[in-house]
């Protein structure tokens, strides 16, 4: 894999804090690997 540095807002991280905290996500960066993988499943490759 490969490293990606980016800014968000706070708000998104927060949001991304509740997802792992409620267990639907073991940590942040597994989160935002499936909500681009989904982006690119409807965007490019459906």
């Amino acid at each position: 894999m490969k490293l990606v540095t980016l800014h968000i807002p706070e708000t998104y991280v927060e949001g991304l804090e509740k997802l792992v905290d409620s267990n639907l996500y073991p940590n942040r960066s597994e989160a935002i690997r499936i909500a681009i993988r989904d982006l690119l499943k409807r965007e490019l490759w459906s």
